[in-house]
């Protein structure tokens, strides 16, 4: 069965979104907040230590724009922590591009399944630790989860674990799983969907969409997950959804430590 040694310091990531206007949080891929410039962001979590750090242009596909490259190394030379930037990304040459400005991975989302071979492409030309894919999860009228694309509006046949396979297969070294349906509720993670992910794979799982608590993402540790990624958790505050960007004390991580020991991969 997958499954992967849990490290005493969980990985706890910050996901920003951005626009070609800024930074901004939504509920379920819909209703954007704006919270400001994306540079001061990265430089706050540089002050709160963040390990790592993942910004996506979340609709540069939608729009058909391509990765704005001296943007990205603007805020690539921000970061102190190492960045995965996704957003736009259809070729090996855009993908060569953002890293060479600085960042450490690039994460694909609809052109894994709409580019068939950029993954092998893109794996023999920069190496599958670089590539983050995708995995967006909506769950249709019968309420079984499904891949999605487009912002969740492309439903796709393949099941979620034949998908994930498909893209380690492929050449993903990582694979970033989030649910459209929890986005921004601070709900808690879609369990169901990563266990699906987790069982069915052998490279790290980084779970997304759904934290409202340290308690929901010690949650997803357990349940396979190898991260557990946030937009909501890091950036408002309180019921009133406060503009405040945080993150967790050393002492508070090493709590979420303790309550995701006894962590389990995803049953088959």
């Amino acid at each position: 069965m997958p499954g992967h040694a849990f490290s005493d310091r969980p990985r706890l990531i910050p996901l920003l979104l951005i626009d070609r206007r800024g930074l901004f949080k939504g509920r379920r891929f819909r209703d954007p907040v704006y919270l400001g410039d994306p540079l001061n962001a990265a430089r706050i979590f540089n002050d709160k230590e963040v390990d790592e750090l993942i910004v996506l242009d979340a609709t540069a596909t939608v729009e058909g724009r391509v990765p704005d490259v001296a943007r990205i190394r603007d805020l690539a030379a921000e970061c102190f922590m190492p960045l995965c930037y996704g957003g736009g990304l259809r070729s090996v040459a855009q993908i060569e591009a953002v890293l060479r400005v600085g960042c450490e991975k690039v994460c694909i989302g609809a052109a894994c399944h709409e580019r068939p071979g950029l993954l092998a492409e893109a794996s023999r030309a920069v190496g599958r630790q670089s590539l983050v894919a995708c995995i967006d999860v909506r769950r249709d009228a019968s309420g079984q989860p499904r891949v999605a694309i487009r912002r969740g509006q492309v439903l796709l046949d393949a099941s979620l674990r034949d998908y994930a396979r498909r893209l380690v297969d492929a050449g993903a070294g990582e694979l970033l799983v989030q649910s459209i349906d929890r986005d921004g509720t601070g709900s808690g993670y879609d369990l169901e969907a990563l266990r699906a992910v987790a069982g069915a794979v052998d490279v790290p799982v980084i779970a997304a969409g759904g934290a409202g608590s340290l308690a929901h993402c010690a949650q997803a540790l357990r349940a396979g997950a190898h991260a557990a990624a946030a937009g909501s958790l890091f950036v408002f505050y309180g019921r009133l959804r406060a503009v405040l960007i945080t993150y967790p004390s050393a002492a508070a991580l090493a709590g979420l430590g303790e309550a995701s020991a006894c962590r389990s991969p995803g049953q088959p």
